[in-house]
């Protein structure tokens, strides 16, 4: 009966944050920022749970930190997030950073998405990243953003990345 409880609030959460905001406080407790919303993973590991309590079981880990994940609902300091794979659960809202991450994510895993040195396909290319290659963002023009990791930094596509909207501008 309690599962099924558990269950059935799950769905009224989702429920919720489809049909309207969200009109909580700050990203330390509930949050009044945009859902959905890209964040990054903040600890080296971070249990994702079925629902917004630590009563619910773990369903999987993280452990790479920085890894963007998107949040598509939350309930008190808890956030429901989606990783670049689809799978779903939720955080507790210390575990994730508001720094924007993204990660390479092409077709084919065994494609190379180009690194330019500036934001055209005319720019020299100055590396090529694998799948799964992370890096901080530093800009999107909203068809190119500004990525910059460990031994690289230079122009990506956009739709070459996780972590980032089609056509969003990030100053």
């Amino acid at each position: 009966m309690i599962a099924w409880l558990r269950g059935l609030f799950a769905a009224l959460l989702t429920l919720a944050s489809a049909v309207g905001p969200s009109h909580a406080g700050n990203e330390s407790a509930t949050s009044s920022l945009p859902v959905p919303r890209f964040v990054s993973i903040k600890a080296d590991r971070v249990n994702v749970r079925g629902g917004p309590d630590r009563n619910h079981d773990v369903s999987f880990i993280f452990t790479r930190v920085g890894w963007p994940v998107e949040i598509t609902a939350q309930f008190e300091n808890w956030r429901r997030i989606r990783d670049a794979d689809g799978s779903e659960g939720w955080v507790y809202h210390s575990l994730l950073s508001s720094k924007r991450m993204a990660a390479v994510e092409l077709k084919r895993n065994t494609d190379l998405a180009p690194l330019y040195a500036k934001p055209n396909t005319n720019s020299p290319v100055i590396a090529k990243l694998e799948v799964g290659v992370l890096g901080t963002v530093k800009s999107c023009t909203g068809d190119w953003c500004h990525l910059a990791g460990k031994n690289f930094d230079g122009w990506v596509e956009q739709d070459d990345l996780w972590g980032v909207y089609p056509h969003e501008k990030i100053d």
